[in-house]
C-alpha cells in the first residue's frame, strides 16, 4: 500500500507496518555495506519492514577515467539522491569519503557508523609474495586511482611509479592477478576487510606513509532532511566518536575547498577527551606538501541537548543526540587546521595540483 510518500505493508495479523526502503550502489561491496546497516537496523527495530532497493551510478558506468578527471563530485551519489528526492528509497548507505562536504539541499547524514580501520592497504602482485613497497624493485608499477595516495607514496617511495586503475573492488583485485601490469595495488583496508579479503593484505600503511582520505572506513546513511521519523530512527547508528572525527576531516575538507581532484589526507584520533586532527596537502608528485597537527577539548558544556533542527547540519551531519558545542568545536577544528595551512600557502600547491590534474 502507498500512503503519501511511504509505503506500508499489511502483516498476517493485519497489522499494518510501514515497509523502510534502503537505496544502494549495485556493486559487491555496496551491498555487503548496506546489509550490515540493515541487519543493525533490524535488530534494533524488529518490528520494521526493510527493502532493499540496488541501482547503478554514474561512477559505477564510467570506468575507463581516472575519477579525479571526470570532475563530477556526486558520482556515486546523485542518482541514489535522486530517487531519495523522490520517495522512492527512504535512507541510503554510501561510504562516507563518497560523500561531497556540501549536500545538496533538503538531503543530510542522519547516522555515521563506528569506523572500520581507515587505514589503505598494499595488496601485492601473487609474484611479489613476501616483498613490501620498500623492496619492491625499481620502476614497479603501483595502481592506485587516488592523488592522495599517489602523492605520498611517490615521495616516500621515489623508486616506485604510480599508474591509474579503476573499477570496483573485484575488477581491481582481477586486473592486478590476471596481468603483469601491476607489482602492487593500493585500496582501502576498510573495504577489502568488508568483502572477506584481509588475507590479500599484505602491508597496512601507517600515518607516517600514508595519511587516510576524508571519512574514509565510515559508512554514512544519508536520509532526507525533512524526515523526522527515519532520522529518529537512523540518529542510534551513530558512533560518537566516529562523528566527531568525521565532522572535523569534512570540515578541514571544506575549508580548503577539496576533493576528488587535489591530494588531501588527514589523520584524526580521539584521546584523552581531545579530538587531534592532522590535516595534509600536497603536490602531485609528493615533493610539495603541508601538514600541520590540532587538537580541541571534546569535554560538553553544561547547556543541554540542542533540538534536532533541519538548519543544524555540520558539513551535512545531523547528530541531535551529541552535544552542539562538541560537535561545534570539532567543526572549528577543521576549520582552523585548513586556515592554518592555507595561510603557509596550501592554495598555491592546491591550484597547481587541479591545473595538472585536469591538463592530464
Amino acid at each position: 500500500m502507498e500512503e503519501g510518500p511511504y509505503k506500508y505493508i499489511r502483516e498476517g495479523n493485519g497489522k499494518v507496518s510501514r515497509v523502510i526502503r534502503i537505496g544502494t550502489r549495485k556493486s559487491q561491496l555496496a551491498r555487503i555495506q548496506t546489509d550490515s546497516v540493515a541487519d543493525k537496523l533490524k535488530e534494533l527495530y524488529p518490528d520494521v519492514h526493510l527493502e532493499i532497493v540496488a541501482m547503478s551510478t554514474t561512477g559505477d558506468k564510467i570506468l575507463d577515467t581516472a575519477l579525479s578527471k571526470i570532475g563530477e563530485k556526486s558520482l556515486f551519489t546523485k542518482e541514489l539522491e535522486n530517487a531519495l528526492e523522490r520517495n522512492e528509497v527512504d535512507l541510503v548507505v554510501h561510504s562516507l569519503k563518497d560523500l561531497p562536504t556540501t549536500l545538496p539541499p533538503g538531503f543530510t547524514i542522519g547516522a555515521v557508523l563506528k569506523r572500520e580501520n581507515p587505514y589503505d592497504a598494499v595488496v601485492l602482485h601473487p609474484n611479489n609474495a613476501g616483498k613490501t613497497l620498500e623492496t619492491l624493485p625499481a620502476k614497479s608499477m603501483i595502481g592506485t586511482s587516488s592523488l592522495r595516495r599517489a602523492a605520498q607514496l611517490k615521495k616516500r617511495f621515489p623508486h616506485l611509479e604510480f599508474k591509474d586503475i579503476r573499477g570496483n573492488l573485484n575488477t581491481r583485485l582481477k586486473k592486478l592477478d590476471e596481468k603483469q601490469d601491476f607489482a602492487a595495488i593500493i585500496l582501502a583496508a576498510a573495504g577489502l576487510k568488508r568483502m572477506g579479503w584481509e588475507n590479500r593484505v599484505s602491508m597496512i600503511l601507517e600515518p607516517e606513509d600514508c595519511m587516510y582520505a576524508v571519512g574514509q572506513g565510515a559508512l554514512a546513511v544519508e536520509v532526507r532532511a525533512s524526515d523526522a521519523d527515519i532520522l529518529e530512527m537512523v540518529s542510534v547508528l551513530h558512533d560518537p566518536d566516529t562523528v566527531l572525527r568525521c565532522i572535523a576531516e569534512r570540515a578541514f575538507l571544506k575549508q580548503l575547498e577539496g576533493g576528488c581532484s587535489v591530494p588531501v589526507a588527514v589523520h584524526t584520533q580521539v584521546k584523552d577527551s581531545h579530538l587531534y586532527l592532522t590535516g595534509a596537502v600536497y603536490s602531485l608528485d609528493g615533493s610539495d606538501s603541508l601538514k600541520e597537527t590540532m587538537q580541541t577539548s571534546i569535554v560538553a558544556g553544561d547547556q543541554s541537548l540542542e533540538k534536532v533542527d533541519e538548519q543544524v547540519q555540520r558539513v551535512g551531519v545531523t547528530a541531535s543526540k551529541i552535544p552542539g558545542d562538541v560537535q561545534d568545536r570539532a567543526e572549528q577544528l577543521g576549520v582552523d587546521l585548513a586556515t592554518l595551512l592555507l595561510s603557509k600557502g596550501a592554495k598555491d600547491i592546491l591550484t597547481v595540483a587541479r591545473q595538472l590534474n585536469d591538463a592530464r
